[in-house]
């Protein structure tokens, strides 16, 4: 069973995703921001992080560098209510896998996250 993390300084979001997230087989932790989400992933093992890109204190683009930093073969999916093309850009280009707007479509959500993880298995059979 794939081990998701959801970054999201918005209950409902986090909440709403986990529920989801859940009834689609995976197992689901959250952080309500960018330091407890980096505590995490230092303390933990994941196959896929999602992460909001507009936080107070630490934005997501800071921690998806740092998650980087810990873990370059994690997968990283960044959502942002208040992107643009400039930002989504810039994510992939740090390391994103990909780059999702809110509202977030179910199904796109769905499908990025079966790609970041097939992508995963891929990466993990070449290097074995």
């Amino acid at each position: 069973m794939s081990k998701i993390l959801v970054i999201d300084d918005e209950k409902s979001i986090r909440n709403t995703l986990k529920e989801i997230l859940e009834y689609e087989g995976y197992q689901v932790e959250l952080a309500a921001n960018g330091k407890d989400g980096l505590e995490l992933i230092r303390n933990n093992s994941y196959d896929l992080v999602l992460c909001d890109i507009k936080m107070p204190e630490m934005d997501g683009s800071e921690v998806l560098e740092k998650i980087l930093e810990l873990n370059s073969e994690i997968q990283i999916v960044m959502i942002s209510g208040h992107g643009s093309i400039d930002t989504a850009v810039d994510a992939i280009k740090k390391g994103a896998f990909d780059f999702i707007e809110k509202p977030l479509d179910l199904n796109h959500l769905l499908i990025t996250i079966r790609n970041a993880l097939e992508k995963n298995n891929l990466l993990g059979e070449t290097s074995s």
